[in-house]
């Protein structure tokens, strides 16, 4: 937890969460789910960061209080505990009246919990400033010590509630949902982490009860665990808003169709003008261009499309066992693949009465089997050896 960078990260990415969550905040916020979000990305975004020994030591000096981060910080993560909970029972659902009172019940005993480690702190004695093993340190001292236990009961109870939600919406979630999936994975991960962290606190704690030194534990193996914890929450929080986002779709879409306008770039028609661009053009107006150029490309090449060719990788990709939709994204891959060998070798197209007419859709499932299927390559072989 020294390093800049590794303090400073998990809350950027959890603040990029909450300022790309704004203007949703701003349409609903009529929404519980949407507050208690926002609420856990503010509160959670500059943990780490006052949890490091430089922050502890400064905030200590200026508010001329031995060890007053203690309570802040505890205090801080056992109501970014108490976010979680909440954040669960209102992702799992259920009457509204009984989700309500829930989350009243919930917010009423992480609210207390925060109140008794402010007035335990208050009423213990903690004279000697530790930055790195108050916890250990005062693990036996009266109040300081039921302080630390509420603390560690608190975040262990939200950090569980938190990872078992996700690790169960993962196994629900839709394949087709990737950024979903991903941020859920993070924030499981994120959660295995940050149990190992509260493990070794709790094993750290333990043993000094028990006459034990095993301090170590909460100096050298908890603060990197709890490091790498915040920012696989962080990222997993980010992921999902990113991810769902319209520009970062335009992009993945964008990226998706490089093979078709890289092979389709050189055979537009020269009468058909796409999008011009400018070096400082967004995502969605180079979409829009790379999307030109592939139609421009596509009806540039229609006369070399042979029906003979779709038929018989058609026939080839059934016969691999790949399904209709998917055979026939394949076979009208093929057809453009042979299509661009036989324009470059300076074939005249096969004059066929009935032409085939590309039409396959999504643009980026004929880009991905244009490039990655074996049928679509074997085609494009027999194109080039016939032309030979």
């Amino acid at each position: 937890m020294s390093g800049g960078l590794l303090l400073l990260l998990p809350g950027s990415l959890m603040l990029l969460a909450l300022l790309i969550k704004a203007p949703m905040l701003r349409r609903g916020w009529d929404q519980p789910l949407n507050r208690t979000a926002c609420a856990l990305l503010v509160v959670g975004a500059p943990i780490t960061f006052l949890a490091s020994p430089p922050t502890i030591a400064a905030v200590n000096r200026f508010t001329g209080v031995v060890n007053f981060s203690a309570p802040l910080v505890f205090g801080l993560a056992t109501v970014f505990s108490g976010l979680c909970v909440v954040l669960v029972l209102q992702w799992r659902g259920g009457p509204p009246a009984a989700v309500r009172r829930a989350t009243r019940l919930t917010a009423g005993v992480f609210g207390a919990v925060t109140a008794a480690i402010v007035v335990l702190f208050v009423i213990g004695d903690a004279p000697v400033e530790r930055l790195r093993d108050l916890d250990t340190y005062y693990a036996t001292t009266p109040w300081i010590r039921e302080m630390i236990v509420c603390f560690l009961v608190a975040h262990t109870v939200g950090t569980s509630a938190l990872t078992l939600l996700c690790a169960k919406w993962l196994r629900r979630a839709d394949r087709s949902l990737r950024p979903l999936r991903s941020g859920l994975a993070l924030i499981v991960l994120g959660g295995l982490l940050d149990l190992a962290y509260l493990a070794a606190k709790w094993a750290s704690v333990g043993a000094r009860w028990a006459g034990r030194d095993w301090v170590v534990l909460s100096t050298d193996v908890a603060p990197p665990l709890a490091s790498a914890a915040a920012l696989m929450v962080g990222a997993g929080f980010t992921v999902p808003l990113v991810g769902g986002s319209a520009a970062w779709r335009d992009f993945n879409r964008y990226r998706l169709l490089r093979p078709l306008s890289t092979a389709l770039r050189g055979y537009a028609a020269s009468n058909l003008r796409t999008v011009p661009l400018t070096w400082w053009s967004p995502v969605g107006i180079r979409l829009i261009h790379r999307e030109s150029v592939i139609d421009d490309g596509i009806l540039a090449l229609a006369p070399w499309f042979d029906p003979a060719v779709r038929q018989t990788a058609y026939e080839a990709a059934r016969g691999q066992g790949v399904c209709e939709a998917r055979a026939a994204v394949v076979a009208d891959a093929a057809v453009l693949a042979a299509a661009c060998q036989d324009r470059a070798a300076g074939g005249a197209g096969p004059g066929h009465p009935d032409p085939y007419r590309l039409d396959s859709r999504p643009l980026t499932a004929l880009s991905r089997e244009f490039r990655r299927s074996p049928v679509v390559a074997a085609a494009r072989r027999r194109a080039a050896v016939g032309r030979a």
